[in-house]
């Protein structure tokens, strides 16, 4: 309890309690309180009908739901709200940094529900609700990795909690169950896979589903395995083979066939990938959003956050974000003291009613320099402009400059595809020649630069072969100590000590590995990126063939990003071919040869133009810095997508 009277002490809410206690729960002091047992709490299990039949058994497919909740609400007549963690990964994988199963007792009533939310909030008037995804665990159905049987299994928990769909008492039979004991306030959370439904559920503008908090969540399945063509990683199917129950893989080999069969390789655009853009169905989004992305994340890359951002901003969605230096990694172990009470507030706000002001509060939060942080008031923020800036040839092959003046017509750079290389290999001696990589970069910065947002390279290019993958990249040439993105933790470290956060039982204890910053000094820091097949430069629907020494321009989407390049750094734009590691190569290794004056940036420069302050002078010592030892590889490189989206 020491450890809750000191988030308490931390927060800055107002002293007003919702108006309507009996429905809130009990609220002082602008906050819910942990006056209900967590011991005492109601741990049962309900199968709701999905409406749909994925395995094919003549039979609506029921998908499991296993519900904590307080009794004495109950007891009093009052209802609370719920809390939802919709999921692939209960019975196979695990969730949390300590890879957490659901586990159940004699009965099959829920013992452990994995993360806190059940211990904290629970406590605090709230009930926690996980849901087994069709195809999963103790669900019906089939595993159609983001399409409408993902989606409809939380979907149709959300209508069940409002009163517009059956719930039973068993997964076969049993008797009718009503969600008598809640408002039918929803609010959906969870990381990587959960956090998706929760965005895909949110796309379908469900009555009910009042926020979400989706953390490195996908917004478009197709950007999970193509970048505008270009081959991230192996097709979905090895994800459904990885979460499907016993008794889907028995059932579900006609629905394993048309997951491959609608995700061909090839990179073009299918039905099967419009069935799994949630963006496209923002505009139905009524939910708020609090979302949190790891800047670094190579898994769940930030394009996925940026886009889903801009769509939901131009719905005039009520929104919040936090931004990491991390990889996938959830804000409960990067900074979890913070965290815990502003989740809680979001909840109560959205939840209970409770007029805390957190809505008014600063937008975003981003990580600077590890657990070193900043606000914005609204974000990106609003002297932010897209900039154009050009390429130009230098003196010494391969390295030219990057500014407002353009180049000359008829200019060139060249380089030759070399799989075996990746970014960190591009960027470690930007002066100097390298045959896989054209780089460009600006004068020594004698003010701070800040990129906030999402930015593009449009290239004209023509390859030697009929084939072609492009990468651009963004980095920040200077001497920096930032979280080890690349490491296994991918920037952070877990510790032997545990702190906890809410009331335990014997099976289910609140208290969690503590984890602290896992840090690395570097001499460049790659901060964006972005890939394309040059065979779809007209259009992701189809594909074509090059014709060697055709000029074809296409525009690469950098992923959403907010750095700040401090003074006496430089910014780099460097653009070669496979992003060894991270795109899959393609079936010829071109020479590509970039048109300059055809070509260009445009960055998201907070300030525009008036922001770029550069120097002329060689670059100093200090920009260049020591060489670093080389960066190793995303610790995911060569494994199946499967082992990687958790």
């Amino acid at each position: 309890m020491a450890v809750l009277a000191a988030l308490a002490a931390v927060l800055t809410a107002p002293t007003a309690a919702h108006a309507n206690t009996r429905d809130a729960g009990t609220v002082r002091q602008g906050l819910s309180q942990p006056d209900y047992s967590y011991a005492d709490a109601i741990r049962e299990s309900v199968w709701v009908d999905t409406g749909l039949d994925g395995d094919a058994d003549g039979k609506a497919d029921r998908v499991a739901v296993d519900i904590v909740r307080p009794s004495e609400p109950a007891k009093a007549g009052r209802k609370i709200p719920v809390i939802m963690d919709a999921s692939p990964y209960y019975s196979c994988c695990g969730r949390g940094n300590e890879g957490q199963l659901k586990t159940y007792d004699a009965n099959g009533r829920i013992v452990q529900a994995p993360l806190f939310y059940d211990n904290y909030f629970v406590p605090r008037g709230y009930a926690a609700v996980l849901v087994d995804l069709a195809g999963t665990n103790r669900s019906d159905g089939c595993v159609d990795v983001g399409g409408r049987s993902d989606v409809q299994s939380a979907k149709a928990v959300v209508d069940w909690l409002n009163g517009r769909a059956k719930g039973y008492s068993a997964r076969a039979g049993g008797q009718a169950v009503k969600a008598s004991w809640t408002t039918g306030a929803v609010g959906m959370i969870g990381k990587s896979w959960d956090g998706t439904i929760a965005n895909g559920v949110a796309a379908t503008g469900v009555a009910g589903l009042k926020t979400i908090v989706p953390i490195s969540a996908i917004s478009s399945w197709y950007d999970y395995y193509f970048h505008q063509g270009a081959p991230l990683q192996d097709g979905p199917e090895w994800l459904s083979d990885l979460v499907e129950s016993p008794d889907a893989k028995a059932h579900c080999a006609a629905q394993q066939q048309k997951i491959i069969a609608g995700s061909p390789r090839s990179g073009d655009w299918t039905p099967f990938w419009t069935e799994r853009d949630y963006v496209k169905d923002a505009d139905n989004v009524r939910a708020s959003v609090f979302a949190v992305q790891g800047m670094q994340d190579l898994n769940v890359r930030t394009k996925h956050f940026g886009q889903w951002w801009d769509a939901i901003a131009a719905n005039g969605v009520e929104r919040k974000v936090w931004l990491s230096q991390t990889g996938h990694v959830d804000p409960f172990d990067t900074r979890r003291t913070t965290w815990v009470p502003t989740l809680q507030r979001w909840f109560d706000h959205y939840l209970l009613g409770v007029r805390n002001g957190i809505e008014r509060e600063p937008m975003a939060d981003i990580e600077r320099t590890p657990d070193h942080w900043t606000t914005d008031r609204v974000w990106p923020p609003a002297a932010t402009s897209g900039t154009r800036l050009n390429l130009r040839a230098g003196t010494t092959p391969g390295v030219g400059t990057l500014g407002t003046k353009p180049a000359a017509h008829g200019s060139t750079a060249s380089f030759t595809d070399d799989p075996a290389l990746w970014e960190e290999d591009w960027a470690a001696q930007p002066d100097t020649t390298n045959s896989a990589r054209t780089a460009f970069t600006t004068g020594v910065l004698t003010k701070d630069l800040r990129l906030s947002g999402n930015g593009t390279v449009t290239v004209t290019a023509t390859s030697s072969t009929t084939s072609a993958h492009l990468s651009a990249v963004l980095v920040d040439l200077g001497p920096a100590t930032i979280r080890n993105h690349l490491g296994d933790g991918e920037g952070i470290k877990t510790l032997a000590t545990r702190s906890c956060f809410g009331d335990s039982t014997a099976g289910d204890s609140a208290c969690f590995l503590d984890t602290a910053a896992d840090t690395t000094t570097v001499d460049h820091t790659v901060f964006s990126r972005g890939w394309a097949d040059l065979g779809h430069y007209a259009s992701l629907n189809h594909g074509v063939p090059l014709v060697p020494g055709k000029p074809y321009t296409m525009t690469l989407k950098l992923a959403a990003t907010d750095h700040v390049i401090p003074a006496g750094h430089r910014l780099a734009v460097i653009i070669a071919g496979t992003d060894g590691g991270l795109i899959q190569p393609a079936d010829t290794t071109p020479k590509i040869t970039v048109d300059l004056a055809r070509s260009g940036v445009n960055l998201p420069l907070v300030g525009g133009y008036g922001a770029l302050h550069t120097s002329t002078a060689a670059v100093a010592p200090q920009a260049r810095g020591l060489r670093a030892p080389a960066a190793p590889r995303p610790a995911f490189d060569g494994l199946p997508a499967a082992a990687r989206l958790r």
